[in-house]
């Protein structure tokens, strides 16, 4: 029964949403994570028959289950169908790209926690759901330039969202609207989390990577590579997707702290800090060892939306927080914009 209520739209969904508003980017945020949530949901066999009135309410269709010969469903496509008595809003998607995250209660969790592996290491482009993904966009968007295609995922699927979205700004120069919920950034924060350090001290830490990363950037060795990132960055800096993140959560945790301290060291380096954001220590070591990465796992812009450990009680790392209302969320009391996140956009000079 618990798992009834837990999946079922009607009882912990989205209802406060009675008249559909796209320009308003509370809206926007809420309807993509129930269709988030109805794709894991969905995925489910034992609860998919709970599943269509998380994207149907807001009325969208299952287009395509994204998934390969193994019938392992990673995500799914979704058209957007107004009622035929409404106008069509300018600023709704045509079709919405869903990739879940990780379910261990899937029948073949292994495939999970080996993609989960593939991003510790950079290298989730290198596996067919990502080129099925890719390829499912490219079969769409050429129908017309005018199509407009949404990219979403939380957690494991905000990875798979990231790097298809990075790929088609690099090699398609097509900037789609991408919505990440806890996306997952492997750093050194979680673990200066997890030991307490002060702001002081993590302050220290990331001045002194920050100037480290610049030095190696500049050697005989990565000269080339950095110059490659900086190409890479440019091509990118368009694109802003949206990172909902939670400051008690440790998965996304380096995202926060990749964007508030690089806002923070350029005010007092921006030369510096302008080289080392490009720079991670993974990208470095592959370049050292002959695999230079097709494209950065690090982000040149984005908008960054923060809730507070205090705004509300539910799971920082969960979906349900992110179809909550900006007030149950702390944003209207908070620094934060409500309807336009921080901003954060590389080399302000």
């Amino acid at each position: 029964m618990d798992a009834i209520i837990t999946n079922s739209f009607g009882i912990v969904g989205a209802t406060h949403i009675k008249k559909i508003d796209w320009d308003k980017a509370e809206h926007r945020r809420c309807i993509v994570a129930c269709i988030l949530k109805g794709t894991s949901v969905h995925a489910n066999k034992e609860y998919n028959w709970l599943a269509p009135a998380w994207w149907k309410s807001f009325h969208f269709e299952l287009y395509k289950e994204l998934k390969e010969d193994d019938q392992f469903m990673f995500g799914a496509i979704y058209r957007y169908k107004p009622p035929a008595s409404e106008p069509r809003h300018p600023s709704a998607p045509d079709y919405v790209f869903a990739f879940r995250g990780t379910m261990l209660t899937h029948a073949r969790p292994c495939l999970d926690l080996y993609h989960n592996c593939k991003v510790v290491t950079n290298d989730l482009r290198n596996c067919r759901h990502f080129h099925r993904a890719v390829n499912e966009i490219n079969g769409i968007v050429k129908t017309g330039t005018d199509v407009s295609v949404w990219l979403a995922g939380h957690s494991l699927g905000a990875s798979f969202a990231l790097d298809v979205g990075r790929h088609m700004m690099i090699k398609m120069d097509r900037n789609l609207p991408t919505y990440l919920f806890n996306p997952p950034q492997v750093s050194m924060a979680p673990v200066i989390k997890l030991l307490g350090f002060s702001n002081k001290i993590k302050n220290v830490l990331y001045e002194w990577s920050c100037k480290w990363k610049y030095a190696l950037g500049n050697t005989k060795e990565l000269r080339c590579h950095s110059e490659r990132m900086e190409e890479l960055f440019r091509k990118l800096s368009p694109w802003q997707p949206q990172l909902y993140v939670h400051e008690e959560d440790i998965v996304c945790q380096g995202f926060i702290d990749y964007f508030e301290q690089r806002e923070r060291l350029f005010d007092r380096y921006p030369n510096i800090t302008s080289l080392a954001t490009m720079l991670s220590c993974r990208d470095m070591i592959s370049c050292l060892i002959g695999e230079d990465k097709e494209q950065p796992h690090l982000l040149p812009s984005a908008r960054l939306w923060k809730v507070k450990k205090q705004s509300h009680s539910e799971d920082a790392h969960g979906l349900k927080q992110w179809w909550m209302t900006n007030i149950e969320l702390g944003w209207l009391s908070c620094e934060l914009e409500p309807e336009h996140g921080k901003l954060y956009k590389w080399n302000r000079k």
